[in-house]
């Protein structure tokens, strides 16, 4: 973060100063571990812990100035006063973003926000210094830090936007202001919230009209809500479908990599990613689409999505001496099941999906979990271990379809019969609702012998 003098960010925010103000912040915590020399420690007030009890353990880390709802008893240190601490940072990112020249890409989408994210900063790094969004700090919260850590000899930024609700987007967008947004898909996520498809395409695309006036929509074509949009800003398709302006086609996928073609127009260039599943395919073409926008040579392109790690518990392959588990317990709707389960089909051997509830999903949760369950069938699993209240439809579902299917309450019930249930050479995809905690099933099937 370039040097803000404290007084400065007072003005900038509307608090009121208290303490001396000719300090420079430059960089923006609210976690009091993370102070370092000059920086802004953000004191929330939390139903179980109160970040103002902190403060003087931050200035004695060498916090400038800290900014909070009241000054503690007794603190004569420099200190930012103001109603709203997170509406306060809100306002500094705004202001900060309108400090930069540098290029902004905004990523959002139902699925695949995170791997795009990864896999365009991939690519860029290949001749640029990137900024992107650390783990998954996407929301109202996790901007302003993303945009708080730009510095001078960053030359891209890329932010990951991650909303659940209507108008959250625009708040995001409102400080991020891309000069390139990209839309993964429209799918079944937070339903809850919005509605529909369409309700998930109308709150995802706010960000749009807070894109620079110059600005590129890359959205996926095919996706149909995404290709059918009607964009205000220059338009860039990417898929696998013909009608898709970049376009990728002689698709490999084993379970060390996967590769194919891009094509865009007279340029076509292989490429290959050290990952497995469908979802890696948008990523790609993503990245590429941005390589191609910042005029990358193919062979930086390539470099960078070679370069490119998968990030978490998504779409792992692990072999153990047993079977081949893929995990892929980080999260779950479904679109990324059905993604998820399409991407097995690539696999040889006994084909079993451990397919937990997936929340948010509105009035609709019961039939789109039958449905999942009819699609795992539909497209060779041959056993559904379904976990969860909601997930006794998807076990229906796949007994509806013809297939086997067997439901558990409880993990704990599931874990008891693992041993029994596998077999040997079994081809296994864990995958949940991130508050289903699948990981532990991960675990316990990487430790089977």
């Amino acid at each position: 973060m370039k040097a803000i003098k404290v007084s400065e960010i007072a003005q900038i925010v509307n608090g009121q100063m208290h303490g001396n103000g000719d300090g420079v912040v430059t960089s923006v915590v609210i976690d009091s571990r993370k102070v370092q020399k000059d920086s802004m420690f953000a004191a929330f007030p939390g139903e179980k812990v109160d970040g103002h009890d902190y403060i003087g353990k931050a200035f004695e880390l060498g916090a400038s100035c800290c900014i909070g709802n009241y000054v503690p008893a007794g603190e004569t240190r420099p200190m930012i006063v103001v109603e709203d601490v997170q509406q306060a940072l809100k306002e500094l990112a705004t202001w900060y973003r309108n400090t930069l020249s540098i290029p902004v890409i905004g990523i959002t989408g139902s699925v695949g926000k995170t791997t795009t994210k990864e896999m365009v900063s991939a690519v860029l790094e290949s001749r640029f210094k990137v900024l992107k969004t650390e783990a998954n700090l996407n929301n109202e919260l996790g901007v302003p830090l993303t945009i708080f850590r730009i510095e001078p000899e960053h030359d891209v930024a890329v932010i990951e936007m991650g909303i659940s609700h209507f108008q959250e987007m625009t708040r995001l967008a409102q400080m991020a202001q891309p000069d390139i947004g990209i839309f993964t898909v429209i799918g079944y996520a937070h339903l809850e919230n919005l509605g529909s498809r369409e309700g998930i395409l109308w709150a995802k695309t706010e960000m749009v009209k807070y894109m620079q006036t110059e600005g590129v929509m890359l959205v996926n074509g095919d996706d149909d809500l995404l290709y059918k949009y009607p964009a205000e800003r220059d338009k860039v398709t990417y898929g696998t479908e013909l009608r898709c302006k970049v376009r990728a086609s002689e698709i490999e996928m084993t379970e060390e990599y996967t590769s194919c073609t891009i094509s865009n127009g007279e340029r076509t260039l292989p490429v290959r990613v050290h990952a497995y599943g469908n979802h890696i395919i948008y990523a790609a073409l993503a990245a590429v689409t941005v390589g191609f926008q910042f005029g990358l040579s193919d062979e930086e392109i390539q470099n960078g999505l070679l370069s490119y790690e998968t990030v978490g518990r998504r779409a792992n392959v692990v072999h153990t001496e047993k079977l081949t588990l893929i995990d892929d317990c980080y999260n779950a709707n479904p679109g990324s099941v059905k993604s998820a389960l399409d991407s097995m089909e690539h696999f040889d051997g006994r084909h079993v999906a451990i397919l937990g509830d997936m929340f948010e999903l509105g009035e609709e949760e019961n039939a789109l979990h039958e449905e999942v369950g009819a699609y795992a069938v539909e497209h060779g699993t041959e056993l559904v271990l379904a976990v969860g209240g909601l997930s006794v439809h998807t076990a229906e579902g796949a007994r509806k379809a013809g297939g086997r299917a067997e439901h558990f309450d409880t993990k704990e019930e599931l874990l008891d019969r693992l041993d029994q249930i596998l077999m040997e050479g079994d081809i296994v995809l864990v995958k949940a609702s991130h508050s289903m905690e699948f990981e532990k099933i991960s675990e316990a099937i990487k430790n089977q012998s």
